[in-house]
């Protein structure tokens, strides 16, 4: 398949868990967001992924505050009115519920800086590894039911949002796959493959059998898709060139980036540019992502 001359959508992600005192250039504040987020779009990022500092796993309780959200997100769509922007969430437990950790969302919704949801199907244990170079004996589960899923995908229905389906094993890709079989993904998914780079002990690894099993999932939907590297370098790997030469798109960022280098996303976004512009795939705009994607909501 010729995919040359067709557009890849970038994703910034541009801080997750990641703490300054890792790398210093990551954006941690409503205001260094902003700014950040502002920089990856002109580098040529058309989404924008970034989370609070609340977090994900191990916290005291499921909400994320749509507040922080609000003030960066304003800050870039002022300047950037039609750039596509979407939060995190936090993971599940017996201290909180889905609507509690999902009620973001709405709230994102209702204030008109969301057209882009978050469906994360599955759950995965996450944590470093220990100096026998073992999975650190931590308990840190990422959790989310069937249960769980079925109310994001219902609210992003309901929202008119295009689901960011984030997929770290490949049992996500079948629950997506169960929703797209029986009519009700919602419009304007992404599906987004996470691979598991060095650090990770999770996912499959960035390599080009580990890609093609996932895509020989996707083949009979069409649907569109993107890869990410954590734990890892997605262009160092060779991953962003695999995907990009079968027609994929790409996420790079400082939530995900592990390495011997500190660069900043915008580093990591112009490194994706350069690359897919030597392959003959164009860097598509914020409007062209969302014409591509089908998101339901417009700008």
């Amino acid at each position: 398949m010729d995919v040359t001359g067709t557009p890849v959508i970038i994703e910034a992600a541009i801080n997750g868990a990641t703490p300054k005192t890792r790398n210093p250039h990551v954006p941690r504040t409503p205001a260094e967001v902003a700014e950040d987020g502002l920089r990856c779009l002109a580098a040529g990022a058309a989404i924008v992924h970034n989370h609070n500092d609340e977090p994900v796993v191990g916290g005291s309780s499921g909400v994320h505050r749509p507040e922080p959200y609000v003030e960066a997100w304003r800050a870039i769509l002022s300047e950037r009115p039609h750039a596509l922007l979407y939060p995190t969430m936090a993971g599940g437990g017996p201290h909180t519920n889905i609507g509690e950790r999902y009620a973001h969302i709405p709230a994102l919704a209702e204030a008109g800086v969301l057209r882009i949801g978050l469906v994360d199907p599955g759950s995965v244990n996450v944590g470093p590894t220990d100096r026998d170079g073992l999975p650190a004996a931590v308990d840190a589960t990422y959790l989310n039911t069937f249960a769980d899923a079925r109310h994001m995908f219902e609210t992003c229905s309901a929202l008119r949002l295009g689901p960011s389906i984030s997929c770290f094993e490949p049992g996500f890709v079948k629950v997506a796959l169960a929703y797209w079989q029986a009519g009700r993904l919602p419009a304007g998914a992404l599906v987004k493959l996470y691979f598991g780079g060095e650090r990770a002990n999770f996912g499959l690894p960035p390599t080009l059998p580990a890609l093609e099993a996932y895509l020989s999932m996707l083949e009979p939907t069409g649907l569109p898709w993107s890869v990410a590297v954590l734990g890892g370098d997605v262009v160092e790997s060779g991953l962003a060139r695999l995907a990009l030469e079968r027609g994929g798109h790409v996420r790079a960022g400082l939530e995900d980036y592990a390495g011997p280098r500190q660069p900043s996303n915008t580093e990591l976004v112009s490194e994706l540019v350069s690359l897919a512009k030597t392959l003959g795939r164009p860097v598509a705009t914020c409007d062209q992502a969302a014409e591509i994607l089908g998101l339901p909501r417009g700008a």
